[in-house]
């Protein structure tokens, strides 16, 4: 059972939801499923918002995407009884190889990925006049965490002010399939990549330094929080507009 405080917050992402697609005249939400949490959430936010007739959830596997992940994507669309298209993305991949000059690094390739799913739901949202959701939270969006343009790009975020800690909560309240609450954090971008060891330190690690430098007004104390600092400075230019001479015009 939801508490009231979680109950009121989860009853203001659902009001914000519902305003962003009244409001821009559009007729539903598409949203990327990757299997992990973070969408799991948003899409269940998405569906108690506007109806599971009105989100169309897209999985966009590519060749290292496990098969575990795309269980649990069917699994959550079949929960929520909304519609799941699969879309591979190996075409456009092996296309963007032919390029000339063309290096593949995992770096390089898991960018082109995130870039190439946002592409791939834009294209859906403007075929049938949907909004896009995202599903990035507050960690990673402020660790940079994301690729600009690409997982951190959409017309609306419903869970962008919560913790990753905080998701994991909320995915419990929500009745989540256990298995996408249990796996292991991944991106997917690569064959056994994972987020925490990517990254360095585990999400309670990191929650717990973002959550003292914002308290300590960005001042770090302990060792885990310079590195957390140092990620944050490091990922500015993911979370500012471009610098442009427009600055300051109506």
């Amino acid at each position: 059972m939801i508490d009231g405080d979680r109950g009121c917050a989860l009853g203001r992402i659902e009001q914000m939801i519902r305003y962003a697609v009244w409001s821009s005249g559009a007729e539903g939400i598409v949203i990327g499923i990757s299997g992990g949490i973070d969408s799991a959430v948003a899409a269940v936010m998405c569906c108690r918002a506007v109806g599971s007739d009105r989100v169309l959830g897209l999985m966009l596997p590519s060749q290292v995407t496990r098969r575990e992940d795309q269980e649990d994507a069917a699994l959550l669309c079949q929960t929520l009884r909304m519609e799941q298209r699969i879309i591979s993305i190996d075409p456009v991949l092996s296309a963007y190889r032919q390029m000339p000059g063309f290096r593949e690094t995992p770096y390089l390739l898991g960018n082109l990925m995130a870039r190439t799913r946002m592409a791939i739901l834009y294209y859906h949202a403007n075929q049938d006049n949907r909004l896009v959701c995202g599903t990035s939270n507050r960690t990673e969006y402020l660790l940079g965490y994301c690729t600009k343009f690409g997982d951190n790009a959409a017309d609306f975020q419903p869970i962008l002010h919560l913790y990753k800690t905080e998701v994991f909560d909320i995915a419990r309240d929500l009745g989540i399939p256990e298995p996408i609450i249990t796996k292991r954090p991944s991106a997917g971008l690569w064959e056994d990549q994972s987020d925490e060891a990517e990254i360095g330190l585990t999400y309670p690690e990191i929650d717990a330094a973002l959550t003292a430098l914002e308290k300590n007004t960005w001042v770090s104390t302990t060792p885990i929080e310079e590195r957390v600092l140092a990620l944050v400075k490091k990922s500015g230019h993911k979370r500012r507009a471009p610098p442009s001479l427009l600055s300051g015009m109506p």
